[in-house]
């Protein structure tokens, strides 16, 4: 069985230990973790491992977030991998700091990665591990939140964070959704 494993972000230095590339930073842990690499492909950098007797592709987007299905739907053809066995992890807004989720299905609560996937798969039936980055201060500084670095209190607890979000991916290939969504989503 093979899974492919997506993490959301964008590419480039500037981007680096932001919010919004908490997806890349889980995929980097996840990778180290399956004593795997990544290498720059088509449409993203990609790694494979082994776990559990499962294949899994893990993708990172070099699409930019707003295009992050076109990478998507060419590595799940490419491939060969049906869209079941798709998780895209994803920071969210609307979650609070830390808090995990993973869900089967859903709209794309205003994130404009999900909201290519779902365009360009033609639904929103793929799995998704959202994890929390809280919300700004002030309304109307979203982007200058998601594209900011982290606070030093919230620094030091993102290794927890990304650690259990790499597990949770785990344990999406290895338990399958709904019995991993009844462990990741009661922590």
């Amino acid at each position: 069985m093979k899974y492919l494993l997506t993490g959301l972000g964008n590419m480039g230095p500037e981007y680096d230990h932001t919010r919004h590339n908490i997806g890349f930073e889980v995929l980097d842990a996840l990778a180290g973790q399956l004593q795997t690499s990544f290498k720059h492909e088509s449409l993203g950098d990609l790694a494979e491992a082994k776990y559990k007797g499962r294949s899994l592709v893990l993708l990172k987007p070099s699409t930019y977030m707003n295009l992050s299905g076109k990478a998507v739907r060419y590595w799940l053809t490419k491939k060969k991998i049906p869209q079941e066995r798709l998780l895209v992890v994803v920071d969210d807004l609307n979650l609070p700091f830390g808090q995990i989720r993973l869900r089967g299905k859903g709209g794309d609560g205003g994130h404009n990665g999900l909201k290519s996937i779902s365009q360009l798969l033609g639904n929103n039936r793929y799995a998704r591990l959202r994890i929390g980055i809280g919300r700004p201060e002030y309304p109307g500084e979203q982007v200058n939140y998601v594209l900011g670095h982290w606070t030093k209190e919230q620094e030091a607890l993102l290794p927890q964070i990304v650690k259990r979000a790499a597990e949770a991916c785990l344990l999406f290939t290895s338990m399958g959704l709904q019995h991993a969504m009844t462990k990741v989503n009661a922590s």
